[in-house]
């Protein structure tokens, strides 16, 4: 009995932390809005975003007065991963909200919108000829703060430093700071810096000013959710698409690496492995991609690198911007895209996919394996790579772990493409949705759209948010929750 009223208190406390979310949500919801002044022609769109705001801040203060405030609560990574799951989950639901009671989409569509928005991927099922400019920047704030966190950015300053379990439920394995608090505060000073800093070079690109802002934080976030038809190729500016691969290159890189950059410590930011693997990816595909994809497809040199550069960019930071479309790419150009967007970002950044660190330390792990053979039997070794926080010395139950995650990674990916197939798209384009589906990527080629048969746009659904919550962490929440709940009804009986 006594295990049960620490479990209830645990509960409430968890309870306590969504609610205080679900305030945070509620006036984001508020936000849009701001923009009526500019755009009075849209006022009549404000109790769209009035009614789901208002709905999540009175859930979020009911729910907050069960939270048994204590100043040494510390959350565990299983707690941490059952508020984030929760979370997210009635997020989405209050996020779909406006798009349903404006009739622009279906209950599916909805939450396809807000999922993609909130996991920061970028695919669409809206006419942005057609949406209103309130709801363009909603799906645009939804990137920014996924990106940077949900749960972690509502959240951190409440909990202090005791929170660490949320921080890594949240895929933050990378702390700037010993204190959680202020390293989510000083990545979001990093992140509004870096979001400013790309609306000014955008409209100083030409760029108009509502666009600058949505393209800056969906760039930046690594979502890839446009104002315009074309995406980046609808401005057809060489300039826009520099300042665009400068702010996907600033999203996939680990928050931890950006404060060693911003220290003036560039040396040991090119020691970190998977900053120095995600060059060597780039400067081994690019010119490849270029030379046997791009230029027998177009007449100028230029224009098959600027093309091979920013898709093969976007497709790796998983922002999903593109300037062309892939339907005259020939399989090698479709198949390095597939990979890349499998590979994904750096760890701890905005960015989505397996991360570029497994691949890394797999990598590196064969490398020593055939070392290992042809060593004196009894040598030890102690094999390390350099992260931003510095040596980290690797183990076997490390690599375990990222054995098993990249195993549960490919499995999903086959069943999403063979959910796919089975509604008759081809191979090809099954893998390439749904790589960009799990790695919340963004690219498409044509599969997702608002006439996509149900069954195609749930799996995606369900690939976007196990891409960005990752495996475990819903795993474990799902476990804690069931085992809780037999707990509970076993000693009601």
């Amino acid at each position: 009995m006594i295990y049960l009223e620490q479990l209830r208190e645990r509960y409430q406390l968890i309870v306590g932390y969504v609610g205080i979310i679900l305030i945070g949500v509620g006036i984001a919801l508020l936000l849009p809005l701001l923009i009526l002044p500019v755009y009075q022609s849209e006022v009549n769109q404000i109790f769209y975003f009035l009614i789901p705001s208002i709905l999540a801040i009175m859930s979020g203060l009911l729910m907050r007065r069960s939270k048994k405030y204590a100043n040494e609560e510390t959350l565990t990574l299983h707690e941490g991963g059952v508020i984030v799951v929760l979370s997210w989950l009635l997020t989405v639901v209050i996020s779909g909200l406006p798009f349903i009671l404006s009739g622009q989409l279906n209950f599916t569509q909805a939450m396809f919108e807000a999922v993609s928005g909130w996991t920061t991927t970028g695919l669409s099922v809206v006419d942005v000829t057609k949406t209103p400019n309130t709801f363009l920047l909603w799906r645009s704030i939804m990137q920014l703060f996924g990106g940077a966190g949900l749960a972690v950015v509502m959240l951190s300053a409440i909990i202090g430093p005791h929170g660490l379990g949320l921080y890594n439920a949240e895929g933050r394995s990378d702390k700037l700071l010993p204190h959680v608090a202020k390293s989510t505060k000083l990545i979001m000073m990093i992140y509004m810096s870096y979001v400013t800093t790309g609306v000014i070079l955008y409209i100083l690109a030409g760029m108009p000013w509502f666009d600058s802002i949505n393209h800056s934080i969906a760039a930046l976030s690594t979502g890839g959710f446009s104002t315009v038809t074309g995406s980046i190729g609808e401005y057809d500016s060489l300039a826009i698409e520099l300042i665009t691969i400068v702010l996907m290159f600033l999203g996939t890189i680990n928050f931890a690496a950006h404060f060693i950059l911003l220290k003036g410590q560039v040396k040991n930011f090119f020691k970190v492995g998977e900053i120095r693997f995600m060059f060597l990816l780039l400067t081994l595909a690019i010119p490849i991609i270029i030379f046997v994809s791009m230029i027998p497809l177009y007449e100028s040199i230029s224009k098959s690198i600027r093309v091979g550069l920013f898709e093969t960019i976007s497709a790796l930071s998983t922002t999903g911007f593109s300037t062309v479309g892939y339907g005259d790419w020939n399989s090698f150009g479709v198949f390095i895209l597939i990979i890349f967007m499998i590979i994904g970002g750096g760890a701890g950044s905005t960015a989505g996919g397996m991360k570029q660190y497994r691949v890394y330390i797999m990598i590196k792990s064969l490398i020593w394996n055939i070392k290992s053979y042809f060593l004196p039997q009894r040598s030890v070794r102690q094999e390390y790579v350099n992260r931003p926080e510095g040596k980290y010395y690797v183990s076997k139950d490390h690599v375990f772990e990222i054995g098993t995650f990249t195993t549960i990674y490919f499995i999903v990916y086959a069943i999403g493409v063979l959910i796919l197939l089975a509604h008759g798209y081809n191979l090809q384009d099954s893998m390439f949705e749904f790589a960009s589906s799990l790695g919340t990527v963004g690219l498409s080629v044509g599969i997702t759209s608002p006439s996509a048969p149900v069954m195609v746009l749930w799996t995606e659904i369900v690939g976007m948010m196990l891409g960005r919550l990752e495996f475990f962490v819903i795993f474990f929440a799902g476990i804690k929750i069931f085992k809780d709940l037999r707990l509970i009804s076993k000693n009601r009986a």
